[in-house]
């Protein structure tokens, strides 16, 4: 079986994660797993972005004549 996708992604999930951290160490977030959790934050942006790149590149002339 699938794994059922989340109410909210991942990448919304991690930014609350750090948002509530800095919040609670008063802006001072440089421990270990603050870095993991950016670190992961990071991750996920990357790969939301290059699939939207292959999305496009495979789109081809069509994607850049529509826009």
């Amino acid at each position: 079986m699938a794994k059922k996708q989340a109410g909210e992604s991942d990448e919304i999930r991690l930014k609350k994660k750090l948002a509530a951290r800095a919040k609670d160490d008063n802006g001072a977030s440089s421990g270990p797993a603050s870095r993991s959790l950016r670190k992961r934050l990071k991750r996920v942006q990357r790969k939301r972005r290059a699939l939207a790149l292959r999305m496009k590149h495979a789109a081809g002339n069509k994607a850049e004549a529509k826009t």
